[in-house]
């Protein structure tokens, strides 16, 4: 089980994208923490920005508003969740890199605001912080970029680290 918390998150069009990519990725809930804009506005219209990107995703994967990211992490560990950060840090591992003890492990994956990031105070609370390794001039990606490529990546480390042996045969 994945699940997704956007922190601090500013443009809806960001928002949307992580909606739909959330949902080709089979992300089962998303957590829209801080700034991050909901889907619905208060007075319950869909916002057409995100809804231009998101394509939909919006009015069926399930989602939440939380405005403190800390208590939502702090939720999510009491439930087993293992909280994974995208993130370039000195902590940082690269996100081919990582280990997933278990094909049930439930895992929540932050991705923070296009400018600062996930905040140390956010990073300190996670298991594990990831990173895409960069090989041009540019130092970062899109933050909605980012979380298609390291949610798509822990789909394929879970099944490669995880594939179901074959059944012997009883004589």
């Amino acid at each position: 089980m994945i699940v997704a918390i956007l922190y601090n998150i500013r443009s809806l069009y960001n928002v949307g994208s992580i909606f739909r990519t959330a949902d080709a990725a089979g992300v089962e809930k998303i957590y829209l923490c801080g700034i991050t804009p909901t889907p619905q506005d208060k007075y319950g219209f869909y916002r057409s920005q995100i809804t231009k990107v998101a394509l939909g995703a919006e009015k069926y994967i399930p989602w939440e508003y939380q405005k403190s990211a800390t208590h939502l992490i702090k939720k999510l560990k009491k439930e087993g969740f293992k909280i994974y950060a995208i993130e370039q840090s000195k902590k940082s591992i690269p996100y081919d890199k990582l280990k997933i003890k278990n094909r049930q492990q439930k895992i929540a994956l932050i991705v923070g605001n296009e400018v600062k990031g996930v905040s140390p105070s956010i990073l300190k609370m996670a298991d594990k912080i990831i990173e895409i390794p960069m090989y041009g001039k540019k130092e970062s990606l899109n933050v909605a970029v980012a979380f298609g490529i390291v949610v798509f990546e822990l789909l394929k480390i879970i099944k490669k680290q995880h594939r179901q042996k074959p059944k012997k045969k009883i004589k």
